[in-house]
């Protein structure tokens, strides 16, 4: 294990002061003051955190070769060139507001004229008075930092010696190949703007394959497996120019990569995914994404990546996808349609397909891809064949179009119904999300099983169980004239008993009465449930649910089969 800092009692966050620190000066861990547009026109000014630093995106048509002038930018008198300010993206967390609000943004709207506050260093242990805390107390009190910036440095006693050459022998690891073949193509790739190079302090032909570099946008008491080398040795400050990616790629380049164009794994205790994409269209709608998803690095940073809302196969421009549609020939979800109801009063026509990852492992992929630019407390797997998915669309003489989805593993050691489930952004707040979550525990009530989500839930997910829950549990309560227990609502409901306890907590609807706890529905808890029954949402007929439990063998439910 290693840490960019050492263990410690934290220390206070260094500041500097306004004048003191130049664009340049900011990198990943920061949080500096930036202009951010709000609803209606106007501009306001937030804290931000900085978690990545790159170099704007160029044309896909721009040159290969930088010239002079991208080269060596001009400077203005304040150290920060306007071209350099102008060529330097921030991907910052806005402060107090979701992650879902994450996003690049250009360097000309960082405001020079407010307080730069810099990642909290970590003391040694058991020492009273370090470099670290001098440079931390001369950074807060507004001394000029030298040679014109004003980044807190730590002093290491370890000697540094020279990088290790390019040319070495011995073995190299699979990670290091795909990125040193990539390197070559790589001419616009992230920066590497406030990344500490780690070296080692013999410079011979031989590197271990420990031998890494740590990014700082992880330095906040994460630990990174391997990275450690036999003699410990110290961090040190290395600028890597992103137009010139270098041959060997070390650890901290990994993983800068891999923030950025991912894999089709995701280790959430490695590495924190940078948003990749920026806007999203399927079908007639065109949606903003909220998280990372581990789609190509040829597709990453388009202004819009185009899908097809019948395969989910992904484009970049709209000519491909429109030659794509030429030859397509899916209309619906390539499953087995379960379920089919028309509502009456709109004529909105809605069916469930229900999916085998196995037998439709590329569509099954697809569609994880793009929820996961939705989902950010889910692991994205590449194997896709453990789970069932059942995919809920609206029905015209287009065809099936994708609404949501939620997938189920086929034998789920905990009992969970639901392993992901997500309304796409475009179809929230119309009740589908209700419509998904009844559905499962139709399926669940066919199994005669109790069944639960897979937790942890997202912050829309937990609202949307909490919502169903609480509406019917109040609906079996009030039609109930009998005495019930929890168990028996369980039984009645297939919602857990963990569950059910839960959501009576949430409402209040525990009473202590005669020396027993009773269920007592609160006037508080009447009107809410009154307010969701007045919207009239949309509701499944399990009447027209045509579906029995699938049956695996054990050598169906092996990996593979």
């Amino acid at each position: 294990m290693v840490h960019t800092v050492p263990e410690g009692p934290l220390l206070p966050a260094p500041i500097s002061a306004p004048g003191t620190y130049t664009i340049s000066d900011i990198r990943a861990g920061c949080k500096v003051t930036m202009r951010r547009p709000i609803p209606g026109g106007g501009e306001e000014e937030r804290l931000a955190e900085v978690l990545s630093i790159r170099q704007k995106p160029s044309p896909r048509n721009a040159s290969a070769t930088p010239s002079k002038a991208e080269v060596d930018p001009p400077e203005t008198a304040n150290g920060s060139g306007d071209s350099v300010t102008e060529q330097i993206e921030f991907f910052v967390h806005w402060h107090l507001f979701n992650k879902r609000l994450d996003e690049w943004v250009s360097a000309t709207r960082v405001v020079l004229t407010k307080d730069l506050e810099w990642p909290r260093p970590k003391a040694p242990p058991g020492t009273a008075t370090t470099a670290a805390t001098a440079t931390a107390t001369a950074t807060a009190a507004g001394s000029p930092a030298a040679s014109g910036t004003a980044t807190p440095t730590l002093t290491h006693p370890a000697v540094t010696k020279a990088a290790t050459p390019l040319g070495r022998a011995g073995s190299v690891s699979l990670l290091k190949k795909a990125t040193i073949a990539s390197a070559s193509q790589a001419l616009s790739s992230p920066s590497g703007i406030g990344q500490k190079r780690k070296e080692h302090p013999d410079d011979t032909m031989e590197e271990d394959d420990g031998a890494s570099i740590v990014s700082e946008s992880v330095g906040d008491g994460m630990e990174l497996d391997g990275a450690e080398s036999d003699d410990g040795s110290s961090v040190v400050p290395a600028a890597l120019d992103p137009r010139f990616a270098p041959t060997y790629m070390g650890k901290e380049t990994e993983i800068e990569k891999l923030r950025h164009s991912g894999s089709m794994t995701q280790s959430v205790n490695e590495v924190q995914r940078v948003k990749n994409l920026n806007r999203i269209q399927i079908g007639k709608n065109e949606v903003e994404a909220w998280y990372f998803s581990p789609y190509p690095v040829e597709y990453a940073y388009l202004d819009v990546i185009f899908l097809c809302e019948f395969c989910l196969g992904y484009f970049p421009s709209q000519f491909m996808l429109g030659r794509h549609l030429k030859s397509c020939t899916l209309r619906h979800p390539p499953g087995n349609e379960v379920y089919r109801s028309k509502d009456e009063t709109s004529g909105e026509e809605i069916s469930f397909f229900e999916i085998d990852g196995k037998r439709q492992n590329t569509w099954c992929r697809n569609l994880s891809l793009l929820s996961k630019c939705f989902l950010d407390h889910k692991t994205l797997y590449y194997d896709v064949q453990p789970f069932l998915y059942y995919v809920m669309t609206t029905n015209d003489v287009h065809g099936c179009h994708l609404v949501g989805y939620f997938s189920k593993e086929k034998e789920s050691a905990e009992n969970y119904n639901v392993a992901c489930i997500l309304t796409l952004p475009q179809h929230q707040r119309k009740g589908y999300g209700k419509l998904l979550i009844e559905f499962s525990y139709e399926l669940s009530k066919r199994e005669m099983k109790l069944g639960s989500p897979e937790k942890p839930l997202s912050d829309l997910g937990l609202l949307g169980y909490k919502a169903y829950w609480m509406e019917i549990i109040i609906e079996l309560l009030n039609d109930c004239h009998d005495d019930i227990s929890i168990e028996e609502i369980a039984n009645r409901t297939s919602i857990t008993q963990n569950d059910v306890m839960w959501t009576c907590q949430q409402l209040g609807l525990f009473k202590y009465y005669k020396g027993q706890y009773v269920l007592c529905v609160t006037d508080q808890a009447m009107e809410q449930y009154k307010r969701a029954k007045a919207k009239q949402r949309k509701r499944i007929k399990p009447e027209r649910i045509i579906w029995k439990p699938p049956v695996f063998s054990r050598d169906q439910l092996r990996f593979g089969y």
